[in-house]
């Protein structure tokens, strides 16, 4: 495992290699300040997507945390207390360019909760595309009782998990949900025992990981671009997507992997 720092709060582990295929942990890693997302640290987390997203051979990218009681708990407030309108105009930006950071990830992402995911550490998990999480998550979007509107994506992302009326009612009253309750409702995926949540997390990336890195990008981008169209606009996205993996050599050599009864060596192209 290799270890790259993207500034003071962030680092970027991989594991594997490629041909086992790499699977990157990109690390909250603040934990004087329960990851709260602060200026420099948005900065942080942009480059490592930034970073990431340019490496061909990540295949996966899973969200961790340093901090034993919290994933991430949102925007840093305290940051905030002290800036002015035009402070505040100035970062905005910055933070956006977090979360669409790991939004627009062109590879599997994986987020590992536990503890607090709030405000904009839930925004950070609903970014990715699956989450795991265990028994000590407390999940939620409090922006309104603080005065502003979830602002990392959340009333765009939560609807497309839960519906729009189940979104509206935990948007508008700003209320926590336990692990269990989140799992029940669908605002994570995968409910694991206290403390399992990055080993789960990894384990559920490496398997990913073993299958073609061509295939998974193009599956990924047919289903970020083809939600919420109508269906035959959905399926020409699929179609287009589909004709960018099927003269690949990933596609020749899954396809003769299959007839040799052997484990492909994907060329990744």
């Amino acid at each position: 495992m290799s270890e790259e720092r993207f500034g003071e709060f962030v680092a970027v582990r991989r594991h594997g290699d490629e041909d086992a295929g790499q699977v990157a942990e990109l690390v909250l890693d603040r934990p004087k300040a329960m990851n709260a997302v602060s200026t420099g640290m948005a900065q942080s987390i942009a480059g490592a997507c930034a970073a990431l997203g340019a490496d061909r051979d990540v295949r996966v990218v899973v969200v961790t945390s340093t901090h034993e009681r919290a994933f991430c708990v949102g925007a840093d407030l305290k940051e905030r207390n002290s800036f002015s309108d035009a402070d505040l105009v100035r970062q905005r930006p910055v933070a956006r360019a977090a979360y669409t950071g790991v939004l627009e990830l062109p590879v599997p992402t994986i987020a590992a909760v536990h503890g607090f995911a709030l405000g904009g550490g839930f925004e950070l998990a609903l970014s990715c595309d699956l989450i795991v999480a265990d028994r000590t998550a407390v999940v939620g979007l409090p922006e309104v009782s603080v005065g502003v509107i979830p602002g990392g994506g959340g009333t765009q992302l939560l609807p497309r998990r839960v519906g729009a009326a189940r979104a509206a009612e935990l948007i508008f009253t700003a209320r926590r949900l336990k692990a269990a309750e989140a799992r029940e409702l669908g605002l994570v995926d995968e409910l694991v025992e206290e403390g399992r949540d990055r080993d789960e997390a990894l384990a559920l990336a490496a398997r990913i990981a073993a299958n073609s890195p061509v295939g998974l990008r193009a599956a990924k981008r047919a289903l970020r671009l083809g939600h919420g169209l109508d269906l035959r606009a959905g399926l020409e996205v699929e179609d287009a997507a589909w004709r960018s993996v099927a003269f690949s050599g990933d596609r020749a050599e899954g396809v003769a992997a299959f007839n040799e009864k052997r484990t492909p060596r994907w060329p990744g192209q």
